[in-house]
Parts: C-alpha cells; sequence; structure tokens
C-alpha cells in the first residue's frame, strides 16, 4: 500500500488540489492523507466543504496580520511531526504558495519524495509575482515528480537541468475543478443586481501590487465603468485590509461597482462562466477563465503563464491608470477584439489532469 500525502493550505491550491485528492481516493492500492496548514482559514474551509475533503491533518497556522516569516515558520515546525508520523511514500505540493516550499523543504529534510503539482512555471524574475517566483523555482531543486501543466512547462524545466523522466504533461487541475462547479441551474442575487448588463468580474490581491500600483489600476476601472452605462462590476474583495483600504478609497460610491465578500469556490466559478470578461491580477483565473471562453485582462506586467498570452485569451496591461483604462475600454468597445479574445482556444489542459497524475503515482 502506497501511501500519499497532500500539503495545501490556501485557497487557490486547494481548488486545484481537492480534485486530485478525490481521484486518488478512487484508487485501488493508494492510501489518501490530507494535510492543510490553514494559511488561509475560512477561504480554504470553503473549498474543502464544497468538495467534500475531509483533512486528517490541519496545522491551522493562521494569525492576524502573518506576514512570510511567520507562515514558514509555522508550516516549518507544525508540519515536522506529521511527516514524522506518517512517513509518506510521496508528498505532493502545489504551484508557488509559501506553504508549498515550507512542505517541501521539509520533505527534503527528512528525505521524503516530493511531488510539485503545476511545476515549471516561471517568469524568471524572482520579484515578480513575490515571493511566489521564488517558491517554484525552490521547489523544482527537490521534486521527485514534476507534473507540468503544458508543453511550455516542461520545456522550462528541462532548460534548468531537469531530469525528462521526472517530468509529465498532464494538464492542469483545475480544469479538473471546473467539470464539477459550474452548473446550469446556478443563481444568485448579485448576478439578479447585474441582469440586462455586462457583468465584469474582478479580483486583485496581489502584494506586489499593494499601494500606489492598486490606486492607479483601479482608477483606470472605475473610470472606464463610469463611461459605459451598460457595464457592472462585481469585486470579491480580498480579506487584506490594505486591499480593502484602496479599494474603499478608489472604487467606493460608483453604484454600479459592487465591493462583495470573498466568495466561495462554487460561487465563484459560476460567477465567471456567466460574466462578460474578467480582470484580475491573480494566476489561476487565467487558467480557469479561457475554458469558459471569458477574456482576461491581467494587471501585471509578467506572467508565470505566457501560455495564454500567446493563445490569445489573456493579456497583459500592467497597473498604470491610462493602460489598464485604454485597454478595457476596448474590450468593452470593440466587439471583434472581445470576440476573437473569447474563442481563443484554451491550452491548460483537458480535464483529465488528475487521471494522468494519479495514473503516474500509481505505477511508479
Amino acid at each position: 500500500m502506497k501511501t500519499i500525502m497532500l500539503v495545501f493550505g490556501t485557497r487557490p491550491e486547494a481548488i486545484k488540489m481537492c480534485p486530485l485528492v478525490n481521484e486518488l481516493k478512487s484508487r485501488e492500492g493508494i492510501r489518501t492523507l490530507v494535510c492543510v496548514t490553514g494559511q488561509h482559514r475560512r477561504m480554504l474551509d470553503q473549498v474543502l466543504e464544497a468538495f467534500h475533503v475531509v483533512p486528517d491533518y490541519d496545522l491551522s497556522i493562521m494569525k492576524e496580520k502573518q506576514d512570510l516569516f511567520d507562515i514558514t515558520t509555522n508550516v516549518l515546525n507544525g508540519i515536522r511531526s506529521v511527516l514524522e508520523k506518517e512517513r509518506p511514500d510521496v508528498v505532493l505540493v502545489h504551484g508557488d504558495t509559501s506553504t508549498t516550499f515550507a512542505a517541501a523543504l521539509s520533505c527534503f529534510y527528512l528525505q521524503i519524495p516530493v511531488g510539485h503539482v503545476e511545476a515549471g512555471l516561471r517568469t524568471y524574475d524572482l520579484m515578480a509575482p513575490y515571493p511566489e517566483e521564488f517558491n517554484r523555482q525552490a521547489v523544482s531543486i527537490v521534486s521527485r515528480y514534476n507534473f507540468a501543466p503544458t508543453e511550455r512547462a516542461r520545456q522550462n524545466l528541462l532548460q534548468e537541468g531537469k531530469n525528462p523522466d521526472t517530468i509529465y504533461v498532464t494538464g492542469n487541475t483545475a480544469i479538473d475543478a471546473l467539470k464539477t462547479t459550474v452548473r446550469s441551474d446556478y443563481t444568485h442575487p448579485e448576478l439578479d443586481w447585474a441582469a440586462g448588463s455586462r457583468l465584469v468580474l474582478m479580483t486583485a490581491h496581489r502584494r506586489e501590487n499593494l499601494g500606489k500600483p492598486m490606486e492607479s489600476m483601479f482608477r483606470g476601472i472605475r473610470r472606464a465603468v463610469e463611461e459605459h452605462p451598460d457595464v457592472k462590476l462585481l469585486y470579491p474583495i480580498h480579506m487584506n485590509p490594505l486591499v480593502r483600504q484602496t479599494a474603499e478609497a478608489v472604487l467606493g460610491g460608483c453604484d454600479r461597482i459592487r465591493m462583495i465578500e470573498p466568495l466561495d469556490v462554487l460561487d465563484f466559478h459560476n460567477f465567471m462562466s456567466r460574466c462578460h470578461m474578467i480582470l484580475t491580477d491573480s494566476g489561476g483565473i487565467q487558467e480557469e477563465a479561457p475554458s469558459l471562453g471569458k477574456p482576461v485582462l491581467v494587471m501585471r506586467d509578467t506572467t508565470e503563464r505566457p501560455e495564454g498570452v500567446a493563445a490569445g485569451t489573456l493579456r497583459l496591461v500592467g497597473t498604470e491608470e491610462e493602460r489598464v483604462y485604454r485597454s478595457f475600454s476596448e474590450l468593452l468597445d470593440d466587439q471583434a477584439v472581445y470576440e476573437s479574445m473569447s474563442r481563443a482556444s484554451n491550452p491548460y489542459g483537458d480535464g483529465f489532469a488528475c487521471r494522468r497524475i494519479a495514473d503516474v503515482l500509481t505505477r511508479e
């Protein structure tokens, strides 16, 4: 019996790992364990509930005003006893969070093999996204299994000298998640509010965008919304008080912009499926939106997901007010541009990434 432990702690990680948990639990000969760190708390719990995943271990590290030092050291200190007790054959971590980095480092110290889900994404700029780019590169150094979502991610790993026999192109598990969350009969009061308008969905929370960059991009967004009376914008706002302060100062008082509390994964995916377009500085949305035919303006200067840019479904617009305003307005005003982005092919997989990952782990 092979024991596989999945470790994750944030909402985005959980969205992409819970389908894999359930796939592994369906396989004979595999004992599947789940350890959550609680790097996010309420938002993590919502995803666990949506996918009916009950953790075997919960480190509950989240505390008020936690910083990167707190997260990293608390994961290191908390997970050691779990790993020493269970001694899993493989530990699966996801993507680029501080939970991912600290869990992989713990496994390295204890000589436990690491499987990296969503491996090989790169900007090669350690400050963008920060600290995620460092986390991804560091985890790749110790990973025994590299589950790359795309061929480009595989090529990044090969260029860094990774053994090709350790790299598996699987697609992205985010697409697997959408197959179970998007529903044709879904309704919500906020969607009723937006009925008859073009609904724009926005997320913004990146650490490197806090302060002046966020103020600038919010000003550009507000200008475009105010100039298009048929547009309404919903912003499920991040829990970070600095984000909330900036959003209220710049976006508050516009009756066609609503800032609402964070949505659970089922709600958010269904909002995405029904919106006109998406503005974001997030990562995972760049993968999810193409499968739903939604154009995405990425409010960053770099992306570790260039496949979407190459495919035409994503556009990097940075954070400068005028550029955000012009790009947003163009997509609202030019139907040909909108249609070309909404019809672009999805480069992130076919919804069977979890099956491919489980197949590798079952036969190895």
